[in-house]
């Protein structure tokens, strides 16, 4: 008896364990690991190590959790379930290694997210503040230039004109961006956001990348071949590469350092001109 109970829970723990229902789901679904993993953004290896509960080819625990709950998400299984089941048997010696690993493959990612964010939050009150300044020389210039051609009212008509129009241009603000609507003092920051760059990747070998712009347009996605491709999108953009020795990638015709991004073979980060 002592030996029989054992081995019953044994089968009834693998039954139940979340990386059984993950790959049952997935074959329910009739969905392969690389057509998941396209949809997810997420490694194929790191999916394949989530049905298998192979943790030691997982990323960090917090990072490895979001994962599986992204998964049981897509499959349509109760996320909860799936993330308590993780937590249960994710192990303690992993747990410990990962509160004290300040290296993961997401953290060069992470870091470039969080200054964005902080560029963004402070911008728009610059750019607003330039505005003003720019507005009011015009505004002063246009005083001057008024005064000094009384003599001519064709020329003060025109000089007139012109500055209510421009002045009326330049104040209509967006209030999203802090950016004129028109006017060339103002255009100055719209050409530069609008602007597009080339990208450039070679594959020497068989490789998954997934390449999307700031506008959120995928502009490549998945596993490649060996090959080059030409890609052009709005900058930054948001990188992600397997098999970081297979590729090499040039933002408008400049090479990228991807060593300085991979870790176990792998980079993800944004990348700006």
């Amino acid at each position: 008896m002592e030996m029989t109970t054992p081995s019953s829970n044994t089968q009834s723990n693998a039954q139940g364990s979340f990386g059984a229902m993950l790959q049952q789901a997935r074959k329910n679904k009739q969905v392969s690991l690389e057509e998941a993993a396209a949809e997810l953004f997420i490694l194929k290896r790191h999916l394949q190590a989530l049905e298998n509960e192979n943790f030691a080819d997982l990323p960090q625990a917090a990072f490895a959790r979001g994962f599986a709950i992204n998964y049981a998400k897509y499959l349509g299984l109760d996320s909860a379930k799936i993330a308590n089941s993780f937590d249960a048997a994710y192990p303690n010696e992993l747990k410990a290694k990962s509160l004290n690993s300040t290296d993961t493959p997401l953290r060069p990612m992470g870091t470039l997210q969080r200054d964005t964010h902080n560029r963004i939050r402070f911008n728009p009150l610059l750019i607003i503040a330039v505005i003003g300044v720019i507005i009011l020389a015009i505004f002063l210039f246009r005083m001057v230039s008024n005064a000094s051609k009384e003599n001519s009212a064709e020329s003060i008509t025109t000089v007139e004109d012109i500055s209510a129009t421009e002045q009326a241009q330049g104040a209509a603000i967006d209030d999203a961006t802090g950016i004129g609507a028109s006017g060339s003092a103002l255009n100055l920051g719209g050409e530069a956001s609008a602007s597009t760059a080339s990208l450039n990747v070679t594959l020497t070998d068989t490789a998954t990348v997934n390449i999307t712009d700031a506008s959120g347009s995928s502009l490549i996605s998945g596993t490649q071949t060996a090959g080059d491709y030409e890609l052009s999108g709005m900058p930054p953009f948001n990188v992600q590469i397997d098999n970081v020795d297979n590729v090499s990638l040039m933002l408008n015709q400049e090479a990228v350092a991807l060593e300085a991004y991979a870790t176990d073979e792998q980079a993800s980060f944004e990348l700006a001109p």
